[in-house]
Formats: C-alpha cells, sequence, structure tokens
C-alpha cells in the first residue's frame, strides 16, 4: 500500500533527525597502543553514510513515496587535503554503487569531526578524450598561485582484446582552480615511461620548472619492470610532458615495499628538509598488503633522499582491515596547520577515511633518527640489539 503523505513526512523527519545526529557524533582519541609518533582516532572521520540525504534519495512525496534511496553511495576514501581560510577540507574519493568515483567536498572546523559535504559534488572538466573513471586526487597549494588537484583519469584500453571489459589504462589528470569549485581542466602528463596512476606534484618551483612525483609502470595494475617513487621535471604545465624520469625511492625486495610504493600527498616543507609520506605495497597470502612509510629530502635538492626510516610508519589495525579491498591503508592527503599541527588523513580498505594526529617536531624526529632497513635479518638485530645497549640500566 502507497504511504500517505503524512507518513512519509514522519518518515522524513526520522530521516533527517538521525542524520544530523550521526554527522554530530565526537571523536576521540584511541588510548590504547599509542606509540609516540602519532594519535589514531576511534571513529572513521568519513563514510558512505556521512553523504548527504539530498545525494541519495529524491525527496519529494509526488515521485517518491515509499522515499526510496536513488543512488548509492559505496565508499568514501582516499581524499586530498587542504587547510583554507581556516577550515579542514578533504577532496573526497566518493564512489557510487555504479563504481564510479567523483571528488566532493568535506569540511571541518577541527580536522577530528563533524565533517559535512559540501552541496554539490566538483563537477569536473572532462578532456577531448573523456575519462571512465577519476580517483584519488592530491590537493597542492603551488606557490604559482595556483591550488591543483592532480588525480587518476582512468580509461578503456582500447588495445585489448575483443570481449576483454577488464584492461583499463591510466593517465596522470591535472586540473586547477582557486576556490575547489570552479575548476580548469589541463591536458594528462605525458609520461615516457608507462602508465602513471599516482601523480603527485611538488609544491614549488625546482630549478624554474614544476616538478612532480612519479610512478611509471608497464601495465594498469602490475609496475612490471617500473616501479618506485619517480622524479620528473616539467617546463609547463598547461603541457605537462616528462621525457625523463628517474627513481628517487625504489622498491626492494622482501621489504613493505617490495612490488610498488608511490608518493602520497605533497611532501611538507620543514627547516630540516622535505617530509614525505608514500605508500608500500607487498604480497602475502591474504593478497597485497598496502602500508604507509617516510622519509625526508634534502631541502634544496628534493629528488635527494636524506633519510629512511625502516618498516612501515602505519599498518591496517581492527576494523580497518576489513572493506572492499582489504587489508590496505592508503593516504594521499595531509595538513600542517599553524601550530605545526599534522593531520594525516588516510582511506581504510577501500571503504572509509580515518585520521591520525602528530606534529612536525615529532615526524622530523622520527624520520632522522629511526634505523634504516638494513634489508637482512642480522641487521635487525644489529639495531635492536643497539637500542638495547642503549637502555641498559634505564629499565
Amino acid at each position: 500500500m502507497k504511504p500517505t503523505k503524512e507518513q512519509f513526512s514522519k518518515k522524513l523527519a526520522k530521516l533527517k533527525k538521525e542524520h544530523e545526529k550521526f554527522l554530530s557524533k565526537r571523536n576521540k582519541p584511541v588510548t590504547k597502543n599509542y606509540n609516540g609518533i602519532y594519535q589514531r582516532y576511534k571513529r572513521p572521520v568519513l563514510t558512505a553514510k556521512h553523504a548527504p540525504l539530498h545525494w541519495r534519495f529524491d525527496l519529494n512525496y509526488e515521485t517518491n513515496p515509499f522515499l526510496m534511496q536513488r543512488i548509492g553511495v559505496n565508499a568514501t576514501l582516499n581524499s586530498g587535503a587542504i587547510y583554507l581560510n581556516d577550515k579542514y577540507l578533504l577532496m573526497v574519493r566518493t564512489e557510487g554503487w555504479d563504481r564510479k568515483s567523483y571528488f566532493a567536498v568535506a569540511e571541518s572546523a577541527n580536522g577530528i569531526d563533524n565533517w559535512w559535504f559540501w552541496e554539490r559534488p566538483v563537477t569536473l572538466p572532462e578532456t577531448d578524450e573523456p575519462d571512465i573513471n577519476v580517483y584519488d586526487m592530491r590537493l597542492i597549494q603551488h606557490e604559482d598561485g595556483w591550488i591543483y588537484g592532480i588525480f587518476c583519469s582512468e580509461r578503456k584500453d582500447l588495445s585489448a582484446p575483443e570481449g576483454d571489459t577488464s584492461q583499463a589504462t591510466a593517465s596522470g589528470g591535472i586540473a586547477r582552480t582557486k576556490d575547489l569549485v570552479d575548476w580548469e581542466r589541463l591536458p594528462d602528463f605525458i609520461s615516457h615511461h608507462g602508465q602513471q596512476r599516482n601523480l603527485v606534484l611538488h609544491p614549488g618551483f625546482v630549478d624554474g620548472k614544476y616538478a612532480f612525483y612519479t610512478r611509471p609502470q608497464d601495465g594498469f595494475i602490475e609496475v612490471g619492470g617500473g616501479g618506485g617513487i619517480g622524479w620528473a621535471l616539467v617546463d609547463d604545465i598547461t603541457k605537462a610532458e616528462a621525457p625523463h624520469e628517474k627513481i628517487i625511492d625504489e622498491k626492494i625486495y622482501h621489504t613493505i615495499k617490495e612490488l610498488k610504493n608511490g608518493q602520497g600527498p605533497a611532501p611538507l616543507k620543514t627547516e630540516k628538509g622535505w617530509l614525505h609520506l608514500a605508500h608500500g605495497v607487498r604480497g602475502c597470502a591474504a593478497g597485497l598488503r598496502y602500508v604507509l612509510f617516510m622519509f625526508m629530502t634534502d631541502l634544496q635538492d628534493p629528488s635527494k633522499v636524506i633519510a629512511r626510516p625502516g618498516g612501515y610508519f602505519m599498518a591496517p589495525e581492527g576494523l580497518e582491515r576489513i572493506g572492499d579491498v582489504s587489508n590496505v591503508l592508503f593516504a594521499n592527503g595531509w595538513i600542517r596547520n599553524e601550530k605545526d599541527e599534522v593531520f594525516i588523513y588516510y582511506g581504510s580498505s577501500d571503504t572509509r577515511m580515518h585520521v591520525a594526529t602528530t606534529t612536525v617536531e615529532q615526524l622530523i624526529d622520527y624520520c632522522l633518527n629511526t634505523p634504516e632497513d638494513g634489508f637482512r635479518t642480522a641487521a635487525s638485530v644489529q639495531n635492536i640489539n643497539k637500542l638495547i645497549d642503549k637502555n641498559w640500566g634505564l629499565y
């Protein structure tokens, strides 16, 4: 039986009340297993449930008397981040039930909780060759005055055999804006070293050129003979082409970055050097495992690595390990505020967004004073013994 208008109104009022209550929940720090490096929080900062009701439901009784959800949101993940006008803003990869991802801006006053989406998702201009899917945007406030959105542009691989609908190609999409509302789309990044699924723009000029962190790979999924975090200089970002790329952080056997590794957000500039957050991937019995790691590069030459703390910086824990693509952490956004506090925004298992907080001082200390990976069991034991000797008599 068709609901009455009164029944519809009551159901809608309840739906709105429950959603407002959900959005206003506070987020508390996790008190167990604190490691002194960063602070995790109990709740995800963004989930599919955070999506506005008017994106998902037809709120008109005449056209939707059963108050059915017409358009679904499957996941909110892998968000770029920016601190703008004293607001913490995330450029959220929002994935629909139809598997298409789109970008949407979510805002918070404190960066921890009470996140809400802007009125509409981002209307991103297309190129002459339209994207099938876009995702994982980094937001970079460049010294040229623009805010750049660097993302993956995915299209069907036209060279795939007839009937094969699984093959894709990836290139680095580039767009720019002043306000995150109106966007200018630039031509995709042209690489001479394979596909680019993980492109990041350096926030300043290097030798008068635009600098990019790349991840060259032979195919859409497998890096093949490529891989590692690359470095490329570009003369003109409106025609971004990099004939030369050099690897500055390579993938290495039997490490957390054995299969592939890629730059996360754009690096943070400090007096000691550039802080980098990246992801590393290895294979295991359960599939691919994505973790986060850090390194530092030289202040004058951002392509020169000066510190490589060994092992992972952050790995999936608890419910973070469960989702559409399990056992995955991925970060492409972090924010440094005026107090030198750092908010690390990371997606878990391609499903939801979280935050961890720390400070610039802590991250510098972590990078400069954590032992490097010695790449052998014996070297790992040596590092432990050195720490034991240092602590002798203190415990």
